[in-house]
């Protein structure tokens, strides 16, 4: 009998590449190691692009064609590598002491001859606790890997690479880290709700950039939209059918947003950092976006609402209702809607408390949200798939108009989702959702949103919720209230059972207290009689 040959299915580049990273960090914090090793992949990147055209270019010398002139790469899309900065003089000094400053340098060369990249790229190499020995060895690991060509960027290879090291340092750093880091498939299936074909993109704290490369991959994917909407001297391009606009607070997160863009050839020209953030320094004051997709921080908690009591976004709504200062959810929410265009859609991740909290004033907020006709899908998302925090989660979508035309006039109704028994489990601490469950959720929301939709309720999973319902339930927005299933989770109000117990402990104080004076009494009067 011929024995049957094991095929075992090569395991992706990225992986090997993070497995042999990790373990030349040896004990570096993973919040540093990060910037080196992205820092080098970032860099390895944009030398293989620069390569390929270089050698075009020697090519074509007799046609008078000049290797070293900037212009003939800044035509192609191409960042111009100086000498010292090129992929192959650093990997033939990755032996030598001077391997950090030598890369640090190539940093500052290409910084000072590509202006888009000015403050972008990480000079982490030079410091003392970097064991110079491991960077070498990372240099040479970085370097058997091909990712800048463009065979490599047809397939990707870069963005698939930085995408999983960026998901590996998030779980490494635990609730240190990830921040910056949006689960793809939350921003997968966020992208895929909201449907961004053309216009502005706007995310006000873009961590590292996920939900614009997302919307990239989205537009890429959906190029038979752009044919058939084609006009005369239009592009036909999708990526020039969308423009995108962002602010991060955090420096580093923000440096790896811009390289996360550039090695997609995305332009990051208005992805802004200030170290204030979009409520105290709005970057984009002036912007109104058709679309809105964002993971703002969770219950923050110091946004400095104090001092913006009387800002112009909390009139949003044609009255004034002003967000907690002890909580930033809902001054996210009204910070959306004040970028929205008169059309526009936003999808964004808050933590689940924000669907039923009524301290300060949320509830009326809430409230007026809901009358307005601005509240049109909230999906209830499952545990444990979020890296840095293990707080609920859930997904709100918001619209200006559900009476515009593109789609079927919804403006009587909610669409509730409840997808907590979806997703499956990566190991004890994490979930993650297939691209089966991104589909059904964006699936059910499209078929009850579209003109031509076929839509149905499904008993413990959607439930299209007319406002009047929302109302008798006190415009909670929880979808275990809606969709045909009782939850004692999602029944649980904190605010009513915290009352609840004190008037209980109240009373039963009160009756001890009657009790005590009535043995007093007793004891007192048996006293007297004898």
């Amino acid at each position: 009998m011929a024995k049957i040959a094991k095929t075992e299915q090569e395991e992706p580049l990225e992986k090997k590449l993070w497995k042999a990273a990790d373990k030349l960090r040896k004990n570096m914090d993973a919040a540093e190691y990060k910037h080196v090793a992205l820092g080098l992949i970032f860099l390895k990147y944009i030398s293989d692009a620069f390569e390929e055209q270089y050698q075009k270019l020697v090519a074509q010398k007799s046609e008078g064609a000049d290797p070293e002139d900037k212009n003939e790469y800044v035509a192609e899309k191409v960042f111009f590598v100086p000498a010292t900065a090129r992929w192959s003089y650093i990997q033939g000094r990755a032996t030598q002491p001077t391997i950090g400053k030598d890369i640090d340098d190539a940093m500052d060369a290409i910084e000072k001859d590509n202006p888009s990249l000015r403050g972008v790229l990480p000079k982490v190499f030079a410091q003392e606790k970097l064991d110079k020995t491991s960077l070498g060895g990372l240099v040479n690991l970085v370097g058997s890997a091909t990712i800048g060509t463009k065979e490599a960027q047809s397939k990707d290879i870069l963005g698939q690479v930085f995408e999983y090291f960026l998901g590996e340092f998030a779980l490494a750093e635990g609730k240190k880290g990830g921040q910056f880091y949006t689960p793809q498939s939350v921003v997968k299936l966020l992208v895929e709700m909201l449907e961004p074909y053309e216009g502005r993109v706007f995310d006000p704290c873009c961590g590292s950039g996920g939900m614009f490369v997302q919307s990239e991959k989205f537009i890429n994917k959906h190029q038979d939209y752009y044919k058939k909407k084609g006009k005369a001297g239009l592009s036909l391009n999708p990526v020039d059918r969308i423009s995108i606009y962002g602010q991060e607070s955090n420096q580093t997160t923000w440096r790896l947003a811009k390289m996360n863009l550039s090695i997609r050839g995305i332009d990051s020209s208005n992805v802004k950092w200030n170290n204030e953030g979009s409520f105290l320094n709005n970057a984009h004051k002036d912007l109104k976006a058709d679309y809105i997709i964002a993971n703002p921080p969770f219950n923050d908690s110091d946004w400095s609402g104090e001092l913006l009591r009387d800002d112009a976004r909390w009139k949003v709504l044609g009255e004034k209702l002003t967000p907690p200062t002890g909580n930033a959810n809902y001054a996210w929410i009204q910070h959306f809607l004040y970028h929205l265009a008169p059309t526009g859609q936003a999808g964004f991740v808050l933590s689940k408390g924000s669907l039923t909290s009524n301290t300060t004033g949320e509830g009326d907020i809430r409230k007026a949200l809901v009358e307005k006709g601005l509240v049109d899908c909230i999906v209830n998302l499952p545990t444990k798939l979020f890296l840095n925090t293990q707080i609920p989660a859930c997904l709100w979508f918001l619209s200006r108009n559900k009476t515009n035309g593109g789609f079927r006039n919804r403006e009587n109704e909610i669409l509730f989702i409840d997808a907590r028994n979806l997703g499956f489990l990566v190991n004890k601490r994490n979930r993650d959702l297939t691209d089966e469950d991104v589909d059904l959720i964006a699936g059910t929301y499209h078929n009850w949103r579209n003109k031509e939709g076929n839509y149905e309720d499904v008993a413990g999973f959607c439930k299209s919720a007319t406002i009047e319902e929302v109302k008798k339930l006190n415009y909670t927005l929880t979808p275990g209230r809606y969709v045909g299933l009782a939850d004692e989770e999602d029944d649980f109000n904190f605010e009513e059972r915290f009352l609840f117990l004190k008037a209980e402990l109240e009373k039963q104080i009160a009756e001890e207290e009657e009790l005590n004076k009535a043995i007093i009494s007793n004891l007192s009067k048996i006293k007297i009689a004898e």
